[in-house]
């Protein structure tokens, strides 16, 4: 499973995002700015258990966690070979 935590106005989140929709790749995208109230405090709170650094995109691909737009560790991960 492959879960994308992002920010609607970032261009690098838009940039993985884009980057999964050209591979077919199903993924679940949570766009913590536009969350509201428990739901964004939970994701919140999801993202520090994932990593130390509130930086987005963050990618959490099966047991791997990419944070920041690195295009070859993404296709990488996914078995992708560019």
């Amino acid at each position: 499973m492959v879960k994308v935590y992002a920010l609607s106005t970032c261009p690098w989140c838009k940039k993985t995002k884009k980057l999964l929709d050209g591979k077919g790749i199903n993924y679940e995208a949570v766009d913590l700015d536009l969350l509201q109230g428990e739901k964004q405090k939970e994701a919140l709170e999801q993202v520090d258990r994932l990593t130390s650094n509130r930086s987005f995109p963050l990618l959490e691909i099966g047991d791997t966690v990419i944070q920041g737009y690195k295009e070859e560790e993404i296709r990488e991960t996914l078995g992708d070979e560019k």
